[in-house]
């Protein structure tokens, strides 16, 4: 695997963390005791933690100083302010409001404009996302263009909405129905797709056309500007926080899970500038959150995010971190590994249903491969397909699955090494020589909402 070559890390290492080993048989136990459900791991029993990029983000020393500037003031904290303006520089909207992660922005946002049989619109909705509108009784419509069902299709902004869909899905449904559109870049549920400045630019006037709301789901932002930069006709000469600017700026708000594009471990807010949206986002807040001015955050977190949303913004990180998935894909792909292309910005997706043929959708391929590459190699990763999004027709009927059958490889920002990378690429390729072991699963519990954080399995 010499030839191709790992980026350089723009960093260096000034605290380290130990990995432990555990024994093959060890792995076993611990599968058997959360139900096959990687979710039910220890983390300490993880050699390779792949699970997710949400919240697994090495801080940096300007973060660390920050905290101790923590002001745990109950009301107008500084911290808050600092966050304030760190927002406003980059997102434009006047109001911004904390919350402790992005779900519970997404809770605040839509409890305060969902109504029951409402229908929300998205390229592809993620699934704290679909799951916080069908509570409500709302409807989570994913209406992304052609190529982002097509794992091969080799464009550069896999991640586009299907404008000319989003356009007949409101005449049907009618305007009254949709209280806004949700676009989410990058795209998580499609591989991890950018979606084009152009593309947000035409859903902004889809949505203008009709009078609804378009607000951006932005937790990975930066990354989505670095592929515009790099990708997209005009903006090569662009610095990454223009480009992010004027995608901000065709929209009506944002919510945003800091756990990702603000490198820190917990946060989140809702941005936008309807006064009247704002207040009643707020009067959410205060009731399951906390007041307007922490939403659920100590000052030292709503510091740290305040800088990291600044940092992200380097160019010189943004190479890196999108070289760093390029990197594990590369060396999957060149080994025979079926693999989503191209690479998006945080995640190398494995084609599950292609990695193991002879296991059927209905026996969840992906999070057979998932358990397989806990137990025989200590890696957890995720599974995107059958389990996380299938969705059964009616009582008793049949399961309707998804397009894709993921498993993505996240990858924390500023966390593993090319040496982490390159032990991750040898085990899955030398699971996949062997991939005939693998066994398909059925689920003996599921709960009726994000069923993959408690679902318990067993193997057929």
């Amino acid at each position: 695997m010499s030839d191709i070559k790992p980026p350089m890390e723009p960093f260096r290492i000034k605290a380290v963390e130990p990995l432990h080993a555990t024994t093959r048989r060890e792995r076993e136990t611990l599968l058997a005791q959360a139900g096959l459900n990687p979710f039910g791991l220890p983390a300490e029993k993880v050699t390779i933690d792949l699970l997710t990029d949400s919240g697994t983000s090495a801080m940096s020393d300007n973060q660390w100083a920050g905290i101790m500037t923590g002001d745990e003031s109950y009301a107008g904290a500084r911290n808050f302010y600092n966050l304030q303006e760190s927002v406003r520089s980059i997102f434009g909207f006047s109001h911004v409001i904390p919350t402790h992660q992005g779900r519970a922005a997404e809770r605040v946002l839509f409890g305060s404009i969902l109504k029951k049989g409402d229908s929300v619109p998205s390229n592809t909705h993620f699934d704290t996302t679909r799951a916080n509108i069908e509570v409500l009784g709302a409807r989570a419509e994913d209406l992304v263009g052609a190529a982002g069902h097509d794992p091969d299709a080799d464009e550069p902004f896999k991640g586009d909405m299907d404008v000319a869909r989003l356009k007949k899905f409101i005449e049907r449904r009618g305007r009254e129905r949709v209280p806004l559109v949700m676009m989410t870049i990058t795209n998580n549920s499609g591989g991890g797709q950018p979606v084009s400045l152009k593309n947000i630019k035409e859903t902004s006037e889809a949505c203008g056309h009709f009078g609804i709301p378009f607000f951006l789901d932005a937790c990975r932002f930066a990354e989505n500007a670095w592929f515009i930069k790099k990708r997209e006709k005009g903006y090569a000469k662009k610095s990454v926080l223009e480009i992010a600017q004027e995608m901000f700026s065709y929209a009506d708000g944002a919510t945003m899970s800091g756990k990702k594009d603000a490198l820190v471990n917990i946060g989140g807010f809702v941005t936008l500038d309807d006064d009247a949206l704002a207040e009643r986002i707020k009067n959410n807040l205060i009731i399951s959150e906390g007041f307007t001015t922490y939403g659920g955050l100590a000052g030292r977190d709503l510091e740290a995010m305040a800088r990291g949303l600044k940092e992200v913004l380097d160019e010189d990180y943004l190479e890196h971190r999108t070289a760093q998935v390029a990197y594990l894909g590369g060396l999957l792909d060149r080994a025979g590994v079926p693999v989503l292309k191209p690479f998006g910005g945080h995640a190398v997706y494995i084609l599950a249903d292609r990695f193991l043929p002879h296991i059927p959708r209905g026996r969840y391929p992906g999070w057979a491969l998932t358990v397989a590459l806990y137990r025989e190699y200590g890696i957890r990763a995720v599974e995107i397909g059958g389990v996380m999004f299938g969705r059964k027709k009616g009582k008793g009927g049949a399961e309707a699955f998804p397009a894709l059958e993921l498993v993505r490889l996240a990858i924390p920002r500023r966390v593993y090494t090319a040496s982490h990378l390159g032990y991750v690429a040898e085990a899955l390729i030398d699971l996949h020589k062997n991939r005939d072991k693998v066994r398909g699963l059925r689920i003996v519990r599921e709960s009726p909402f994000l069923r993959h954080f408690t679902a318990q399995l067993e193997e057929v």
